[in-house]
Order: C-alpha cells, then sequence, then structure tokens
C-alpha cells in the first residue's frame, strides 16, 4: 500500500487493481474494502477533519467565557458610589427639567432626519462595497444595476436637500 500525504497533511491511501486479497472463501476483497477494514484511514481523516475546527471552537468559547466574567465581576469589583447626580437622566448635556422644554418638550425634527440620513447613506455603503469587489465580474449588467440604485439615492438626496433638511438653523 502507497501512502501519500496531501497538502493538508491528510493521509491517502492508493492500491493497484491487481493487488486483490481473497476475503473468504471464493471472495475477494477490493481495495475500498481494504482502506475501510478496521477504519484507520477513514478515522485518521475524520479526526484530522475535526481538528481543524479547534482552534475556532476555543475561540468562541473564550469570548464567551470572557463575556461572562465582565459581566459578572464588574459589578463585584467595581465602584458602587451613587449620588443623586449619578443616578438622573442624561440627555445630550442638556439639564433635565420637570418642566417640558418649549414646544411641549418635543425633540426637533432635525435630529431625526439627520439619523434617518445616516442610516441612508450607511445602507448605500453596504450596497456598494460588493460591487466594488466584483466589478469585473458584474460587466455591464452590473453597471446598469448600480447607475440605477445610485440615481434612485440621488433623487432621494435631492428631495431632501429641496425640502430643507440639510439645511441646520
Amino acid at each position: 500500500m502507497n501512502v501519500t500525504f496531501a497538502p493538508a497533511g491528510f493521509a491517502s491511501a492508493s492500491r493497484a487493481p491487481a493487488e486483490h486479497a481473497p476475503a473468504g472463501p471464493g471472495l475477494t476483497e477490493t481495495p475500498a474494502d481494504q482502506v475501510l477494514a478496521g477504519g484507520q484511514v477513514l478515522a485518521q481523516e475524520a479526526a484530522a477533519g475535526i481538528g481543524i475546527y479547534l482552534p475556532l471552537v476555543l475561540l468562541i468559547v473564550l469570548a464567551a467565557g470572557f463575556g461572562v466574567f465582565s459581566v459578572l465581576l464588574g459589578p463585584l469589583v467595581g465602584p458602587s458610589r451613587y449620588n443623586k447626580a449619578k443616578t438622573a437622566a442624561y440627555e445630550c448635556g442638556i439639564e433635565p427639567s420637570p418642566q417640558p422644554v418649549a414646544g411641549a418638550g418635543r425633540m426637533p425634527v432635525a435630529y431625526y432626519v439627520t439619523a434617518m440620513l445616516f442610516i441612508l447613506f450607511d445602507i448605500e455603503m453596504v450596497f456598494l462595497f460588493p460591487y466594488a469587489i466584483a466589478a469585473d465580474a458584474l460587466g455591464l449588467w452590473g453597471l446598469g444595476a448600480v447607475a440605477l440604485f445610485i440615481a434612485t439615492f440621488f433623487i432621494a438626496d435631492f428631495y431632501v436637500w429641496r425640502r430643507g433638511g440639510l439645511d441646520w438653523n
């Protein structure tokens, strides 16, 4: 039996067809039966196949253990000096008051528009990065799809700009 080692370190067995050995009265054992006998080669390959995932499993266990350890240990070790200022609500540097702010305590819409525009541009980048990676493979069809996608965003940006969503007073 010739044993060669593959690049990944797996042993592979190869036999010439002429090496059939009798397995019993009137039966011949094929090379596949000989390799499977005892399961030595398959057991080695299976152990090596599972073994490549061991570092990943250890990393996941270590990360989960660190997270649980940090959450449980933080309140035990950390300072616990509470006072009125630390327990009060904090709103972007504005002192909270029991009286509503002008406009019945409503937040300006400009904050929400800014947040939505940020999400819009984030989504645009998430969809454009894969095109930038595979632009050659997508060809002219991909260029047309991305052009339509960008045109849709420019229409939305133009609408927001004309409505004054980008102006801060």
